[in-house]
C-alpha cells in the first residue's frame, strides 16, 4: 500500500472536508499541517519534540539532501526515516521550488534545469527523471513530481508554456517512478489564470497520481489571488484523493484553504518566525522582542498545551531571544508548530460538527491579522 485517502465528512456550508490519510506508517486525520525539515531536521527540534507537537507527516527537501549529504548516503543509512530517526510518514518535495527560489543561478530547458550549486558554485543538472531517482533513494512515503514554480507575475504566454512543460515533466517522472511503496503526487500550476489552472488540473488528473498538490502559491501574489488559484483548480481534483496546498502556513490562509477543500499544508513559517522572536497566538502574531514583554510572566497562550506554554513565560523566552540563546527559538518553534497543528485539529472538529463557518468567523475576528505586531 502507498497511501489511501478516506473522506469522512463534508461541512454542510463549505467545501471543507474531514478525512483520514492511511499510510503504511499509520493513519492520520486531515486537514493536517506538516512541519518542514529541509535538511532532514525541523530546525532546532528533535524528532521526538516534533512528534510531541502532534505531527504526522514531515517534509524534507530533495535539492538540499541531494547536495548534502547525498541521496546515496541516505540510502545506505536505510532511507530517510532511519537516517533522521522519524518513524511516522515523510514527504519529499521534488526540487521544483528551487527552480523558483534559485532563479538567479539556474537555466530552464526542456530536458530539465541547469543549476549552479548555492554551496560551491559547481554545475548541477536536475531533470524529472533525476528528481524521481533521488526521491526513490531517499525513501519518503510521498514524493512529488518535478515542476516549474513560476514567479508572480508572469505573462499568460510564459505561464502557458510553463504549464505544458510541467505536464510533460510530470509524465516523464511518473514513467520512471520505480518504487511501488511510494505515493507520487502531481502538481497543478497555472498562476492566476483561471483557464490555465483548470487545464493544468484536468491534464494532471489524467495522469492518475496518488494525490494532487496546488503549486505556485505564496510566490508574491496577494491573498485574494492565492484564494482564486485554489478556487480555479479544486473543482477538477478527485474527491477520493488528498489535496495539498504547497508552502502555506499562515493561520488565516490555512483556514481559507480548508474552506475550499484542501487537506494538507506545509510551510517553514512557524520555525522561521520563531528564530526572530515571533509567536502565533489566537489574538494575532506577537513579537517577544517588544519591551512590553520584559516583565510578562504569563505563558505565550494560556489555552495552548505545548511544552513552551506549560513551562515558560513570555518574559523568560524574551530574555533568551534578546540574549541570542538558541533555547528561545526552540521554545517558540515548538509553540508555533503546535499552534498550527492544534489549529488543524480544531478545524477537523468544526467540520465534523458542521460548525466550520462559525469557527472560521470566530478565529478571524480574534486573530486580528491587520493588527499583528511588527516583526
Amino acid at each position: 500500500m502507498t497511501i489511501k485517502y478516506e473522506l469522512l465528512h463534508n461541512d454542510i456550508n463549505t467545501n471543507a472536508r474531514h478525512g483520514i490519510l492511511h499510510t503504511k506508517r499509520g493513519s492520520y486525520e486531515t486537514p493536517m499541517f506538516m512541519p518542514v525539515g529541509t535538511l532532514g531536521t525541523v530546525k532546532t527540534l528533535s524528532p521526538e519534540e516534533v512528534k510531541e507537537c502532534g505531527s504526522a507527516i514531515i517534509l524534507s527537501n530533495t535539492y538540499h539532501l541531494w547536495l548534502r549529504p547525498g541521496e546515496d548516503v541516505v540510502l545506505k543509512a536505510g532511507g530517510l526515516h532511519k537516517f533522521i530517526n522519524y518513524e511516522r510518514p515523510m514527504l519529499t518535495d521534488s526540487g521544483g521550488f528551487q527552480v523558483f527560489s534559485l532563479s538567479d543561478i539556474r537555466n530552464i530547458k526542456e530536458e530539465g534545469v541547469y543549476f549552479k550549486s548555492h554551496i560551491d558554485g559547481s554545475k548541477l543538472f536536475l531533470s524529472p527523471e533525476k528528481s524521481i531517482e533521488i526521491q526513490n533513494k531517499l525513501g519518503a512515503d510521498i514524493i512529488m513530481s518535478f515542476d516549474e514554480c513560476p514567479p508572480f507575475p508572469v505573462s499568460y504566454e510564459y505561464m502557458k508554456d510553463s504549464v505544458d512543460r510541467t505536464l510533460r515533466w510530470a509524465k516523464r517522472g511518473k514513467d520512471v517512478h520505480s518504487k511501488i511503496n511510494q505515493a507520487l503526487f502531481g502538481i497543478v500550476q497555472g498562476g492566476e489564470f483561471e483557464d490555465l489552472r483548470k487545464y493544468s488540473a484536468i491534464e494532471t488528473v489524467k495522469l492518475n497520481f496518488d494525490g494532487y498538490a496546488i503549486g505556485g502559491t505564496s510566490v508574491g501574489e496577494g491573498k485574494e489571488i492565492m484564494a482564486k488559484m485554489v478556487d480555479y483548480a479544486i473543482p477538477y481534483l478527485p474527491v477520493d484523493k488528498p489535496r495539498y496546498l504547497m508552502g502555506v502556513g499562515d493561520p488565516i490562509d490555512i483556514i481559507e484553504a480548508v474552506s475550499r477543500g484542501i487537506d494538507m499544508f506545509d510551510c517553514v513559517l512557524p520555525t522561521r518566525i520563531a528564530r526572530h522572536g515571533n509567536a502565533f497566538t489566537i489574538n494575532g502574531r506577537i513579537n517577544l522582542k517588544n519591551a512590553k514583554y520584559k516583565e510578562d510572566f504569563t505563558s505565550i497562550e494560556e489555552s495552548c498545551d505545548c511544552y513552551a506554554c506549560k513551562h515558560y513565560t513570555k518574559a523568560y523566552i524574551r530574555h533568551l531571544i534578546i540574549a541570542n540563546e538558541t533555547f528561545g527559538g526552540r521554545l517558540l518553534s515548538i509553540h508555533n508548530i503546535r499552534f498550527l497543528i492544534r489549529l488543524t485539529e480544531q478545524l477537523r472538529e468544526a467540520i465534523k460538527n458542521n460548525k466550520f463557518l462559525e469557527y472560521k468567523d470566530n478565529f478571524i475576528n480574534r486573530y486580528k491579522k491587520e493588527k499583528t505586531e511588527n516583526n
